[in-house]
């Protein structure tokens, strides 16, 4: 970190940092300590974090820190020069006195609770001349595990704390101050700012591909020119000659000009595109960080909690140093937390039940994170005792969860799904704590809000893993990018089970529904495109496999275009929560796009089979057409707004295009004939009513309707866009779908021109 990023710290805020670093230090070298694991290494870094934790304290003048951390680093220095050999009673007060270090650090200045300081300096001194006292006995293993705090505040179990200092050990320890930089909210909006400047670039390539055109035309007027040329030259008519001549002599400028402008707008297009993807990047990583940062204290909740349990456990973190978007990792930390707490309570025997089932006293919980496919992988696993199968079909069936006669048909894979399942429990009595069920719903629920999915693997007697697979990050989505009526959209990777190829002579129908028969499996099938309320759509080539268990369907999808990583913008929060979108994203080519909500998807799903949807239903024949499809012009700033309103008119028929911003739209009205523009106010360049005034000053286009959504919504904004000539204001905090659809309806009429119903102007 550089000296200007500290510029916003205190000392006070340095310190504290500093202390919850060299905490970290000497957390993670006494748990090692305790596993026998000690060296002369570890001695002496630890014995300098309590050095560092002592000097920064004089300087901010944190006395009882520096009297703490000094008695701290004579204990260590004793063990270094072998007059003190640590054990685990030694740990527990030097663990203890952590804690306390932390809770004096980071109380607000000149209000620390003092109280437990002399006790703790008399316990420390102990341990140093080798006197500890031996730890009091365990809770029994059958006490429910007690309800922990967050990580960052897990405190010692009573067990662990030295005599007369447990109230100032088991004051909750606050975070450490946020990093600069590294604040999750930060960082998605320089992500956004990154996705717009990517998309600004691709926006660039169409007029390329326009000036290009442009360059073949003047190639066919020169060869028109270099033929009439040589007809002059037949005909031997002098004046005719000198005329052509000049015609070429001042038309050559032009042509190297345009050669010129176009070699130069290309070089700028590729910079701007390389830039706005280093900035993607770059605004990526400051999002990410290691998967140990984030997981530090959960090895001394679980040894803390076993010993509280009279249990023995140790926990194993692998792959420490995958890399973890911050805001999925700070969510899923509770989960993880509440998985642990069930694997040490629930899942690890006694030491005692482990040596007689031939397993070493000390049970091991293993966390893993590694990434896969382009998704995160967590997983928890212990050795324990693992949940017998048959005891949740026994439990599903006398919970009435489901029928005994389908109950014994569900596999393994399906057994484990009801331990997801909100208060599903194992045990026969609602006052104690479950098996596996208590707070697996929890994880359930969060993967499903990350985008992700959860699944759990039994070995009776041997173990229990649970797996979170997850998007990286919340900002970059790894996607399936579909077709559907002609448009882009994308799928979470994570959500979709498979792809399958759809053939026609494939398709069955039972009890009036389609369906594919994939592995003996009957995959229920429908149109993603009467899923989405799109209308007409071509046949489907490929099919989607999303859900799980009995709840898998096949989406059919006009076409796949294969894996993206996709920047996701959320969308705009006057859109509320859309049925079956989750999100917006730009393409690998700039393009706009909308990511699904699979869990939306199968919920729709099931309703339009429940009212008996075919492949075939709500085909429109193409002979009906009663005239041309009118098109409409959409100018907004926001992505969002913009692709929204694009589908929903889309999906009605129209034909829409949309603009930047007032000058894009301008451009685009100079060229193109269109039925109605609909805009926002404030943009970039030219605002909505700049563009009002402009459109109503050309004669060309001064009948053409105009509707402003803005969410300006008081008396005098209304007044100002009617005033600048508008035909409709419709205000985006009252928005949704039906408003926009029945005043474009008002305004032009339906899709197709010659339709019936269309009506005139309607000015709110």
């Amino acid at each position: 970190m550089s000296i200007g990023d500290m510029s916003g710290f205190s000392m006070l805020d340095l310190f504290r940092m500093e202390a919850g670093e060299q905490a970290r230090v000497l957390t993670d070298g006494l748990l090692r300590l305790e596993r026998g694991d000690a060296d002369a290494a570890l001695l002496d870094s630890m014995m300098r974090a309590a050095h560092s934790i002592k000097g920064a304290a004089a300087i901010v003048g944190m006395e009882a820190v520096v009297r703490l951390s000094h008695v701290m680093e004579d204990v260590f220095i004793a063990a270094q020069h072998g007059r003190l050999a640590l054990d685990a009673a030694g740990a527990d007060r030097l663990l203890a006195a952590v804690d306390l270090m932390l809770a004096l650090a980071e109380a607000p200045e000149g209000a620390a609770d003092e109280s437990g300081l002399d006790a703790m300096l008399d316990a420390l001194a102990a341990v140093q001349r080798g006197e500890a006292a031996p730890v009091s006995a365990p809770a029994p293993a059958s006490t429910p595990a007690p309800a922990l705090p967050a990580v960052a505040s897990v405190s010692p179990s009573p067990a662990a704390a030295a005599p007369g200092v447990q109230a100032a050990a088991e004051v909750p320890l606050a975070p450490a101050p946020a990093l600069p930089g590294a604040a999750a909210g930060a960082g998605e909006d320089l992500l956004t700012l990154a996705g717009q400047a990517r998309l600004h670039a691709g926006q660039l390539r169409p007029w390329l591909d326009a000036l290009q055109r442009y360059k073949r035309q003047q190639r066919g007027a020169w060869d028109a020119v270099a033929r009439l040329q040589e007809a002059i030259a037949l005909h031997g008519d002098a004046h005719l000659r000198e005329l052509v001549e000049l015609l070429e002599q001042r038309a050559r400028p032009l042509r190297d000009d345009l050669h010129r402008i176009i070699v130069d707008a290309e070089n700028y297009e590729r910079q701007a595109a390389s830039v706005g993807a280093r900035l993607v990047d770059e605004a990526r990583a400051l999002r990410m960080c290691r998967f140990s940062e984030g997981v530090h204290g959960l090895p001394r909740m679980v040894r803390d909690l076993a010993r509280g349990l009279g249990k023995d456990a140790r926990m194993v973190i692998e792959g420490a140093a995958t890399l973890v978007d911050r805001a999925v990792l700070a969510r899923i930390e509770g989960p993880l937390n509440q998985l642990l707490r069930n694997a040490v309570d629930h899942g690890l025997e006694t030491p005692e039940e482990r040596l007689a089932a031939g397993k070493p006293a000390a049970g091991t919980l293993h966390l893993a994170a590694r990434h896969r496919g382009g998704m995160l992988a967590i997983e928890v696993r212990d050795d324990g005792r693992g949940v017998d199968p048959e005891r949740i079909r026994g439990a599903a069936v006398a919970r009435q969860l489901a029928p005994a006669a389908l109950a014994h048909g569900l596999s393994q894979e399906e057994l484990m799904e009801f331990l997801f399942l909100p208060g599903f429990s194992l045990k026969e009595s609602a006052n104690e704590m479950s098996g596996r069920g208590v707070g697996m719903d929890v994880v359930y629920e969060a993967a499903q809000r990350l985008g992700g999915s959860v699944r759990a693997e039994s070995r009776p007697g041997a173990g229990f893993t649970t797996v979170i697979t997850l998007p990286l990050t919340q900002s970059i989505v790894r996607a399936l990018v579909v077709d559907v009526a002609g448009e882009a959209y994308a799928l979470p990777i994570a959500r979709v089970e498979r792809v399958l190829r759809l053939a026609r002579e494939d398709i069955r129908t039972l009890s009036g529904r389609e369906y594919l028969d994939a592995g003996g499996v009957h995959l229920g099938l429908v149109a993603a495109s009467q899923v989405l309320d799109l209308g007409e759509a071509a046949p489907g080539e490929a099919v989607v496999v999303i859900g799980a268990g009995r709840e898998r369907y096949g989406l059919v999808v006009e076409r796949v275009r294969g894996e993206q990583s996709l920047s996701v913008q959320p969308l705009e929060p006057v859109f509320g929560k859309l049925r079956d979108v989750a999100a917006g994203a730009l393409l690998d080519d700039g393009t706009p796009a909308l990511v699904l909500d699979v869990p939306d998807l199968l919920v729709s799903i099931a309703r339009l089979l429940d009212q008996g949807a075919t492949l075939n239903a709500g085909r429109r024949d193409a002979s009906a057409s009663s005239g041309p499809v009118r098109r409409i012009l959409v100018v907004d700033d926001s992505m969002t707004v913009r692709e929204m309103q694009r589908k929903l008119l889309a999906a009605r028929g129209y034909r829409v295009d949309v603009a930047l911003d007032g000058i894009d739209g301008w451009n685009s009205l100079r060229g193109t004939d269109y039925d109605l523009v609909i805009t926002d106010i404030d943009m970039p360049r030219l605002d909505g009513i700049g563009l009002l005034g402009r459109i109503r000053q050309d004669p060309r286009l001064q009948r053409l309707p105009v509707m402003i959504v803005s969410y300006k919504d008081r008396p005098e904004d209304r007044a100002r866009g009617m005033e600048a000539g508008a035909d409709y204001y419709l205000a985006k905090g009252g928005f949704h779908d039906a408003t926009l659809l029945d005043a474009v309806h008002d305004l032009v009429g339906p899709a197709q021109a010659g339709s019936h119903g269309a009506g005139g102007g309607n000015p709110a």
